[in-house]
């Protein structure tokens, strides 16, 4: 049940990226990103209502919070590159780090014993989402700076993931909730910088904020996947969301594929066989 959670997060994480990609080479993608943080913590807000916690700590808080501000700084610099860069690209490469250095901790920190198949998985995932991001070489000097925000979105994105699994059982979806609220201080100051970009139709706006409810959803899907799940599955589990927005930005918006990026795509499939049945 846990890998399936995980799982479903992945997918709604592909979604949102490709949505939310899109929508910022129509708008300032501070905008965007600040409107979803707003979506992630009314939807957070209202599962926390309906779902009562046992009881919620001030570690649980702080965790999520410390959670927040990571998936807040993955989500502006992700947006950011992905104004200005593949798709393709930019969010299989913000994947890497994030699933490394949180994996990293599960097992040196966190006491996390992966089986034979699931190891065998981790080690597919790795050179599989470096591959899917081997196509920067045929988009010329260019896409560095998208590159480059998708390796600082990593950052954020490890910081997200290992923080929120620290939250305890008990705490519900509290944790989440205090991570839309840090990452809406963390993006407060580029929106300020970016207000005539609000003075638009509302439908964009609108998109926005659904964008984000869905990432605050996939977050939430996270949550509950490692409270079934050792942190290091359901971290790279849930991070083989870049195959989604990988395929849509090949097939629906003609991006080049190279022959590694195709080995890349087949090897994230063949992980997420093996981690599954690990």
């Amino acid at each position: 049940m846990g890998a399936l959670l995980a799982l479903a997060s992945a997918a709604l994480y592909g979604v949102v990226d490709y949505a939310g990609g899109l929508l910022s080479r129509r708008m300032h993608f501070a905008v965007v990103t600040f409107l979803g943080q707003i979506g992630g913590l009314l939807l957070a807000l209202a599962v926390a209502l309906a779902m009562p916690a046992e009881v919620v700590r001030s570690a649980d808080v702080v965790w999520g919070a410390l959670s927040g501000v990571g998936s807040g700084s993955a989500m502006h610099f992700l947006n950011r590159g992905l104004s200005r860069g593949a798709m393709s690209i930019v969010v299989p490469v913000s994947a890497v780090t994030g699933v490394a250095l949180s994996v990293l901790c599960g097992v040196c920190f966190l006491g996390d014993r992966p089986t034979l198949l699931a190891w065998l998985g981790i080690c597919v995932t790795m050179p599989a989402l470096w591959l899917v991001s081997g196509g920067e070489a045929h988009h010329g000097a260019g896409t560095t700076p998208a590159t480059m925000d998708g390796l600082l979105a990593s950052l954020g994105v490890a910081v997200q993931y290992i923080g929120l699994a620290q939250a305890g059982a008990e705490s519900g979806v509290w944790p989440v909730v205090a991570g839309r609220v840090a990452a809406v201080v963390v993006v407060l100051p580029g929106v300020l910088r970016n207000v005539p970009q609000f003075r638009q139709s509302p439908k964009p706006l609108v998109q926005a904020v659904v964008i984000g409810a869905g990432a605050a959803l996939g977050l939430i899907l996270y949550l509950w996947a490692t409270r079934l799940q050792m942190l290091a599955l359901a971290v790279v589990l849930a991070s083989l969301y870049p195959a989604i927005p990988t395929v849509l930005g090949l097939s629906m918006l003609h991006e080049k594929v190279s022959r590694r990026q195709l080995v890349g795509l087949v090897s994230a499939g063949t992980a997420i066989v093996l981690l599954t049945l690990g």
